[in-house]
């Protein structure tokens, strides 16, 4: 299982989190809710292409969207699109809904943008399947996965 395989990875990074299963979630605020945090530290981890075959994860708090802008301009290049959603499956082996940072089929490079490395937060991240999150301190989760920081993000 997909849960199995973030999970190890998140031991293997030798960080402490918590694992919260919850039933399905309408939305990005219920899912929040069920996992006991406000819909700003549910982090969003996308996948993007900046190239055929090259992709990036971006760390997304919940209550933000992406600058294009800024971010292309932050990676140095022209264009950028999300993939579907089956090649968002093939590169991370998570599927939309699940994806985190840790575990991926290959390890990607990762983009967190700068409010979720504020220091003394606690964030959540997708846990590889569909109800399953891990809570983790923001500084841990930014170091274990060796994200680059930016402003990449603006209110929607």
């Amino acid at each position: 299982m997909t849960a199995e395989r973030a999970a190890a990875a998140l031991d293997a990074a030798g960080i402490d989190y918590e694992t919260t299963r919850h039933g399905p979630a309408g939305s990005l605020a219920e899912a929040a809710a069920l996992r006991g945090v406000e819909p700003g530290d549910l982090i969003k981890t996308l996948v993007l292409r900046r190239a055929a075959d090259d992709y990036v994860l971006v760390l997304v708090p919940g209550d933000r969207v992406i600058s294009w802008p800024r971010l292309r301009e932050f990676l140095g290049v022209s264009r950028m699109s999300m993939p579907d959603a089956e090649v968002a499956r093939d590169v991370t082996g998570y599927e939309r809904g699940t994806i985190t940072p840790f575990g991926t089929l290959t390890r990607l490079p990762v983009v967190a943008d700068v409010r979720v490395a504020e220091p003394r937060r606690r964030v959540s991240i997708g846990g590889g399947d569909h109800g399953v999150g891990a809570t983790l301190d923001a500084q841990d989760l930014i170091r274990a996965v060796d994200a680059r920081v930016a402003d990449v993000t603006d209110p929607p």
